[in-house]
């Protein structure tokens, strides 16, 4: 990983993952004019989230160069897909807005077509099949109801 691009996800993660100062918990602070407000809860969860995302990211697309621009094209663009997913993923879990809700589970669809895409491209296996990455997995002890019907799971990826 580059020396910057290290500086950068450091920095990025320290900011996202320090508590809150009392002055952000009553609102933000003013610093030369400008509200600064630090999110807590869910907000700060989110952004960690997606500080992680973009860490793994960026670590994924410091690839060496190897002379081959079609290997070395996706080798860069494969991790940069898949943060697109993670972040996407990370705001279902925590996001309200109905329309970015939408936004991001095509973001999540269209961004493994688009992995898929470039490794048959190169003759590269596809990975397995696997659950959508915002379905919740099934815990192992399914809830029964009083009738003996299993309870169903919810698509709705936001902790409950």
């Amino acid at each position: 990983m580059s020396q910057r691009y290290r500086m950068f996800s450091h920095v990025l993660l320290a900011v996202c993952l320090s508590g809150v100062p009392a002055a952000a918990q009553e609102g933000g602070h003013h610093d030369g004019g400008h509200a600064v407000v630090i999110p807590a809860g869910e907000a700060a969860t989110f952004l960690a989230e997606n500080a992680a995302a973009m860490v793994t990211m960026m670590a994924g697309m410091d690839v060496k160069p190897t002379g081959d621009i079609d290997a070395d094209f996706t080798a860069m663009m494969i991790p940069h897909h898949q943060g697109a997913i993670d972040m996407a993923v990370a705001y279902l879990r925590y996001g309200h807005n109905p329309q970015l809700r939408r936004l991001a589970q095509e973001i999540v669809v269209e961004q493994q077509q688009e992995i898929a895409a470039m490794r048959l491209a190169l003759g590269q296996p596809l990975p397995p099949p696997a659950p959508a990455p915002t379905v919740p997995e099934v815990p192992a002890a399914v809830a029964v109801s009083g009738d003996g019907a299993a309870a169903s799971a919810t698509a709705d990826c936001r902790p409950q």
